[in-house]
């Protein structure tokens, strides 16, 4: 086998112009398909926590029927003292959850005492919020980073348009469960910057004045965001604590409570799956570069060297022995193709980073572009190149192997 090996290397050097543009065009592949993963990944993941990290929280909880319901921001559907409790206990439960924040989340009207608009609001224990969203503070771009009773974060682009800022006295005035209507005076205690996807126009109050406005003589949670130690079991700590919730029975006998991840929430994850869609098209374009790129060269190969194979054929090689010199061969040239290709698309990852790209995305700005790029994804990227690169020399190694070698010594 060593022998044969080195017949194929040599064969491939015998023809250097052309084995070297085959594995350049299958480098630059390599190059391209590992550049684009890590700038996309970079952005999905980037957005991703901006999202979640900022207000979502990796996964919600609610009172069954509540986020089919959620625009209209249902009070009837909050979960009661009980229900809180049992959820509590659920997500107690589970090691891999940081942290949680329960939320009451109501609809009324903004007055700065001369113009009125409708607003979101969310009361949260600003404690809590900051561990289950710890970009919250972040996106604080005036006043202070906190929420105090009495006082309100306003959204950015409300504030704008009624024209208030930090230290004004506004009236947050709405309707509880039972519709009667009640209104409280706030302080401005900051300005928040708007988020892109929903909860981006939301302003915020502590829990207590929440339950005030709404007159509730015992605290009714709308929802609670959960954030996870690890990302990446967020799939495994969602299906663990569904199934732990799903226990609990409402009177209709149907699960009680619904659990969601991200995912669900937001329209991002829309773009996140295009990327990915994207990604694997992506890597179809390299394996059809490759496929065509090596096939070409090995069907060529068998055309120029019909009367060696003829004469290797006749000094009694076996067939196998032929084919597994063009297999080599194709082995070889996509070998060095995904190594090259590989320390080449490092490099360029490399040069990115340090470059520090920023963008936009919506409201956000400047934000800053980090592609990285996993051994693993670089380990299957190779492996598919060399594979495909086999693949390739299949055909003409048969062809090759089947030759007469009497016919093939006659070849002019």
């Amino acid at each position: 086998m060593l022998n044969i090996f080195k017949i194929a290397v040599r064969n491939l050097m015998r023809y250097k112009r052309r084995t070297l543009l085959t594995a350049s065009l299958v480098a630059v592949g390599v190059v391209f398909v590992l550049v684009f993963i890590s700038v996309s990944g970079s952005f999905k993941n980037m957005m991703t926590g901006q999202i979640t990290d900022s207000f979502l929280g990796h996964i919600q909880i609610h009172k069954k029927g509540y986020v089919a319901s959620i625009d209209s921001l249902p009070l009837t559907l909050n979960m009661g003292p009980k229900a809180f409790e049992k959820v509590e206990k659920a997500i107690n439960e589970i090691p891999e959850i940081e942290a949680y924040s329960p939320r009451i989340k109501f609809g009324g009207m903004f007055s700065n005492f001369v113009e009125t608009t409708n607003v979101r609001l969310n009361g949260v224990y600003p404690e809590k919020e900051i561990k289950a969203a710890p970009l919250f503070s972040s996106r604080v771009i005036e006043g202070e980073k906190t929420i105090r009773t009495g006082e309100i974060l306003v959204p950015e682009l409300l504030a704008k348009g009624m024209k208030v800022k930090v230290g004004d006295t506004v009236v947050i005035i709405a309707t509880n469960r039972d519709g009667s209507v009640n209104g409280k005076q706030f302080r401005v205690g900051g300005i928040l910057e708007s988020v892109t996807g929903p909860g981006g126009r939301d302003g915020y109050v502590h829990i207590d004045d929440a339950a005030e406005v709404l007159r509730m003589d015992t605290m009714a949670i709308s929802e609670i965001a959960v954030r996870l130690k690890d990302f990446g079991k967020l799939h495994s700590v969602f299906g663990r604590l569904k199934g732990t919730l799903s226990s609990e029975l409402n009177k209709q006998g149907k699960p009680a409570f619904e659990v969601h991840t991200w995912e669900k929430l937001s329209p991002f994850y829309n773009v996140a799956k295009m990327i990915d869609i994207m990604t694997f098209f992506i890597k179809l374009m390299l394996i059809a570069i490759v496929l065509i790129s090596i096939m070409n060269v090995m069907v060529t190969a068998v055309y120029e060297r019909i009367r060696e194979i003829g004469t290797i054929a006749a000094i009694g090689t076996p067939p196998g022995k032929i084919v597994a010199m063009f297999l080599i061969e194709g082995f070889s040239l996509g070998f060095f193709g995904a190594v090259v290709g590989g320390v080449l698309g490092v490099a360029v990852i490399f040069v990115l980073n340090v470059a520090k790209i920023t963008f936009n995305f919506g409201r956000q700005k400047g934000l800053l572009l980090s592609p990285s790029i996993n051994l693993q994804d670089i380990l299957v990227i190779s492996i598919i190149v060399i594979i495909i690169s086999v693949i390739a020399s299949l055909s003409p190694a048969y062809k090759a192997s089947r030759m007469n070698p009497i016919d093939a010594l006659r070849h002019v």
